[in-house]
């Protein structure tokens, strides 16, 4: 495992799908911390926000939200950078196993 200090730049391989989702859920919550991804949910979010159909219930009004987007999975070979901060290190020491890192 290469040193893990903080501010430091890493790329992440997935080398092995995680069969427990708890794993598998942490991977695919690293990946949506690029600066990249995190546009493009953003962006998402936005037209997701402007086409939520709006009714009246009860007599109140009620938003019926939509699920959110899924952009990225945990699947073999797929790869990502993260600039490593001190909340992350435990988060990437827990799936270790199941990446690479350089």
């Amino acid at each position: 495992m290469p040193d893990l200090t903080p501010g430091t730049t890493i790329t992440i391989s997935v080398t092995k799908v995680p069969a427990e989702p708890r794993h598998r859920k942490t991977i695919e919550r690293l990946m949506r911390l690029q600066p990249s991804i995190q546009r493009t949910l953003t962006r998402v979010a936005k037209v997701r926000s402007r086409k939520n159909p709006v009714n009246q219930r009860g007599g109140r009004m009620w938003i019926s939200r939509i699920a959110a987007t899924r952009c990225v999975s945990a699947a073999k070979g797929a790869t990502f950078s993260l600039r490593v901060t001190p909340q992350l290190i435990p988060d990437v020491k827990a799936i270790s196993r199941f990446v690479s890192i350089a």
